[in-house]
């Protein structure tokens, strides 16, 4: 694959090599032999980095990842990962996916071609490893940035890192911190609207005036909607708002609730800024926030979810 640019050109290559497990001790970011060793939240990726100074070309070879969070409800994930040089975002590079795997292995080589090294120190490696979902939104794993002139690109290097959250660069919408509750005994769910945080700006003030609705769903249709009040000019609103929705026990298999969080608009129509869909066949991380109401009942559930672009 090639870049259209005269100028500089991107390769990828698919390699037949075998894991360097014996580099893996002696690459930057490693573990300590012989210290204890705790898992990142998001997982960690290797790879390896060298430049020809002749051909100025960089060399990516992306190696492996472990530790990678569960995305799908079979307790795996599929794991591919997107390739950028910052802050170039028009041209990307995709691994091959690995299915049903936390572990997976690439082993493939990817080449940037016709980058002066003046060129290269100003640019940043940016790596995202992504869940593939067939039917839905592909989930962000994590991501790293590695600027490029903190790099030994001479003599090449090999790197573990840890996956961070995936924020800025693939557009965040903020959070939303939810409480659930259900009353089997009076066929009921309680909702608390907790607070947000980090939402995205959608005025021209930076801010934003967000509220919240809450759609009752059954078998899919909308049957009763609730809303907070408006907080004005803020991204981290604190709402504290409680609803209860009326849902018999036989009902509750196919209940479920969409949470939308909007932008108050005085002039025009209210602007989205994401939203997240609570069930039992919610992506994993909101079923589980599901289910654990249905199984502690009249105990409220409390937990922090990633606002979502749902289409």
């Amino acid at each position: 694959m090639s870049l259209s640019s005269p100028q500089s050109g991107v390769q990828r290559q698919v390699t037949g090599l075998g894991f360097a497990g014996a580099s893996s001790d002696i690459s930057r970011g490693s573990p300590v032999p012989g210290s204890p060793y705790v898992s990142p939240e998001f997982g960690r990726i290797q790879f390896r980095l060298g430049y020809d100074f002749q051909q100025m070309t960089l060399t990516l070879k992306l190696i492996c990842a472990v530790d990678l969070p569960a995305k799908d409800f079979s307790g795996t994930s599929d794991p591919y990962v997107k390739i950028y040089l910052l802050p170039d975002r028009k041209h990307k590079l995709t691994s091959n996916i690995k299915r049903k795997c936390l572990n997976p292995h690439w082993n493939e080589v990817f080449t940037f071609e016709g980058f002066p090294y003046s060129k290269l120190v100003n640019m940043s490696l940016y790596m995202q490893v992504l869940d593939y979902d067939r039917f839905s939104r592909d989930d962000p794993i994590g991501e790293v940035i590695l600027p490029l002139n903190d790099i030994d690109l001479l003599n090449g290097e090999t790197f573990w890192r840890d996956l961070q959250p995936c924020k800025g660069h693939v557009g965040r919408l903020g959070e939303l911190l939810i409480s659930l509750c259900y009353n089997s005994t009076k066929g009921q769910i309680i909702v608390n609207v907790v607070k947000a945080r980090q939402l995205k700006s959608k005025d021209i003030n930076g801010l934003s005036d967000p509220y919240v609705k809450v759609w009752l769903m059954i078998d899919g249709k909308k049957v009763q909607k609730r809303k907070t009040k408006v907080h004005p000019k803020t991204l981290d609103p604190v709402f504290n708002d409680f609803f209860v929705f009326d849902v018999p026990f036989e009902n509750i298999r196919h209940a479920s609730l969409l949470i939308s969080v909007m932008d108050h608009d005085l002039i025009g129509t209210n602007d989205l800024i994401g939203q997240i869909l609570l069930g039992c066949k919610s992506s994993p991380q909101e079923a589980k926030h599901w289910n654990e109401m249905l199984t502690k009942p009249r105990k409220a559930i409390e937990k922090w979810h990633m606002l979502k672009d749902l289409g």
